[in-house]
Protein backbone atom coordinates (compact mmCIF):
# COMPACT_ATOMS: atom_id res chain seq x y z
CA UNK A 1 0.00 0.00 0.00
CA UNK A 2 1.51 3.32 -1.06
CA UNK A 3 0.54 6.33 1.03
CA UNK A 4 1.88 9.47 -0.57
CA UNK A 5 -0.84 11.63 0.95
CA UNK A 6 -1.54 11.16 4.67
CA UNK A 7 -5.08 10.21 5.62
CA UNK A 8 -7.26 12.71 7.47
CA UNK A 9 -7.58 11.82 11.12
CA UNK A 10 -10.96 12.19 12.71
CA UNK A 11 -11.42 10.59 16.09
CA UNK A 12 -14.98 9.81 17.14
CA UNK A 13 -13.82 9.62 20.78
CA UNK A 14 -16.24 6.91 21.90
CA UNK A 15 -17.19 6.87 25.57
CA UNK A 16 -15.82 3.35 26.08
CA UNK A 17 -12.05 3.70 26.55
CA UNK A 18 -11.37 0.30 24.94
CA UNK A 19 -13.07 1.49 21.75
CA UNK A 20 -11.20 4.78 21.84
CA UNK A 21 -7.87 2.99 22.25
CA UNK A 22 -8.73 0.65 19.36
CA UNK A 23 -9.44 3.67 17.14
CA UNK A 24 -6.15 5.18 18.27
CA UNK A 25 -4.21 1.98 17.50
CA UNK A 26 -5.62 2.02 13.96
CA UNK A 27 -4.52 5.65 13.53
CA UNK A 28 -1.02 4.72 14.75
CA UNK A 29 -0.86 2.03 12.05
CA UNK A 30 -1.71 4.67 9.43
CA UNK A 31 0.98 7.01 10.81
CA UNK A 32 3.54 4.20 10.59
CA UNK A 33 2.46 3.39 7.03
CA UNK A 34 2.93 7.03 6.06
CA UNK A 35 6.36 7.28 7.72
CA UNK A 36 7.46 4.17 5.85
CA UNK A 37 7.09 6.14 2.60
CA UNK A 38 9.80 8.54 3.82
CA UNK A 39 13.51 7.85 4.46
CA UNK A 40 15.36 5.32 6.65
CA UNK A 41 15.21 7.51 9.77
CA UNK A 42 11.43 7.88 9.46
CA UNK A 43 11.04 4.13 8.95
CA UNK A 44 13.04 3.41 12.12
CA UNK A 45 10.99 5.81 14.22
CA UNK A 46 7.78 4.54 12.60
CA UNK A 47 8.48 1.05 13.93
CA UNK A 48 9.03 2.45 17.44
CA UNK A 49 5.81 4.47 17.29
CA UNK A 50 3.91 1.45 15.99
CA UNK A 51 5.17 -0.77 18.81
CA UNK A 52 4.59 1.78 21.60
CA UNK A 53 1.18 2.95 20.37
CA UNK A 54 -0.20 -0.55 19.88
CA UNK A 55 1.39 -1.89 23.06
CA UNK A 56 -0.39 0.81 25.06
CA UNK A 57 -3.72 -0.33 23.69
CA UNK A 58 -3.02 -4.05 24.08
CA UNK A 59 -1.87 -3.63 27.68
CA UNK A 60 -5.01 -1.69 28.54
CA UNK A 61 -7.11 -4.51 27.05
CA UNK A 62 -5.18 -7.03 29.16
CA UNK A 63 -5.58 -4.91 32.29
CA UNK A 64 -9.30 -5.64 32.43
CA UNK A 65 -8.53 -9.34 32.73
CA UNK A 66 -5.86 -8.88 35.37
CA UNK A 67 -5.60 -11.65 37.96
CA UNK A 68 -5.66 -9.06 40.76
CA UNK A 69 -6.08 -5.34 41.26
CA UNK A 70 -2.28 -5.06 41.46
CA UNK A 71 -1.99 -6.86 38.10
CA UNK A 72 -4.59 -4.51 36.58
CA UNK A 73 -2.75 -1.44 37.90
CA UNK A 74 0.56 -2.81 36.64
CA UNK A 75 -0.77 -3.29 33.12
CA UNK A 76 -2.31 0.18 33.18
CA UNK A 77 1.07 1.59 34.22
CA UNK A 78 2.67 -0.16 31.26
CA UNK A 79 -0.04 1.30 29.02
CA UNK A 80 0.73 4.77 30.39
CA UNK A 81 4.48 4.35 29.80
CA UNK A 82 3.84 3.23 26.22
CA UNK A 83 1.56 6.21 25.57
CA UNK A 84 4.27 8.53 26.90
CA UNK A 85 6.81 6.93 24.58
CA UNK A 86 4.50 7.16 21.57
CA UNK A 87 3.78 10.82 22.38
CA UNK A 88 7.48 11.63 22.65
CA UNK A 89 8.32 9.98 19.32
CA UNK A 90 5.33 11.57 17.56
CA UNK A 91 6.45 14.98 18.80
CA UNK A 92 9.99 14.32 17.53
CA UNK A 93 8.89 13.38 14.02
CA UNK A 94 6.51 16.34 13.98
CA UNK A 95 9.23 18.77 15.13
CA UNK A 96 11.72 17.43 12.56
CA UNK A 97 9.32 17.78 9.65
CA UNK A 98 8.59 14.12 8.98
CA UNK A 99 4.96 14.73 9.93
CA UNK A 100 2.96 17.81 9.00
CA UNK A 101 0.10 19.57 10.79
CA UNK A 102 -2.39 17.07 9.38
CA UNK A 103 -1.01 14.62 11.98
CA UNK A 104 -1.65 16.95 14.92
CA UNK A 105 -4.97 15.21 15.76
CA UNK A 106 -3.03 11.99 16.41
CA UNK A 107 -0.62 13.80 18.71
CA UNK A 108 -3.53 15.49 20.52
CA UNK A 109 -5.35 12.16 20.92
CA UNK A 110 -2.18 10.59 22.33
CA UNK A 111 -1.94 13.40 24.89
CA UNK A 112 -5.60 13.02 25.88
CA UNK A 113 -5.31 9.24 26.22
CA UNK A 114 -2.16 9.65 28.30
CA UNK A 115 -4.04 11.96 30.69
CA UNK A 116 -7.00 9.56 30.95
CA UNK A 117 -4.85 6.51 31.64
CA UNK A 118 -2.73 8.50 34.12
CA UNK A 119 -5.86 9.40 36.07
CA UNK A 120 -6.83 5.71 36.19
CA UNK A 121 -3.37 4.74 37.42
CA UNK A 122 -3.44 7.41 40.16
CA UNK A 123 -6.93 6.39 41.31
CA UNK A 124 -6.76 4.17 44.42
CA UNK A 125 -7.86 0.56 43.91
CA UNK A 126 -11.44 -0.25 44.90
CA UNK A 127 -11.71 -1.41 48.49
CA UNK A 128 -8.41 0.22 49.43
CA UNK A 129 -8.56 3.48 51.31
CA UNK A 130 -5.79 5.98 51.55
CA UNK A 131 -4.28 6.50 54.95
CA UNK A 132 -5.23 9.94 56.21
CA UNK A 133 -3.05 11.49 58.86
CA UNK A 134 -4.70 13.51 61.58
Amino acid sequence: MCMEKPPPFTFTKPYELRDRLFEYACAIVRVAQYLHTRDAVARCVADQILRAGNSACANYEEADDGSSSADTRGKRRISLRELKEALFRLRVVRATGYLGPEFDPVIEETLELKRIVASLVRKPAAGRSRKVSS
